[in-house]
């Protein structure tokens, strides 16, 4: 499975974007949007390295909302490993 993550637009370098996701930086592509001018502010998702779609800021707190919850949900059913 594959996985956009939500990114929001910090600055622009041509087709290189400074973006930020709950406190993490990356650099990313934008050569995939020049159909769709990206501005500073923007929010984009994000996979590999290439932001493949513009969204709007409640389309991504939607989407970590539900990356948070699976991530709860994945934390509450694994089970420590024991030595018996």
């Amino acid at each position: 499975m594959c996985l956009g993550i939500p990114m929001c637009v910090e600055k622009i370098d041509g087709l290189m974007a400074s973006c930020e996701a709950k406190g993490i930086r990356r650099q990313v592509n934008l050569f995939l949007l020049q159909h769709d001018p990206v501005t500073v502010g923007d929010f984009v998702v994000v996979h590999v390295g290439y932001a493949i779609q513009k969204m709007t800021s409640e389309e991504a707190g939607s989407a970590w909302a539900l990356y948070d919850e699976m991530l709860i949900r994945a934390d509450e059913q694994s089970e420590p490993i024991t030595d018996e």
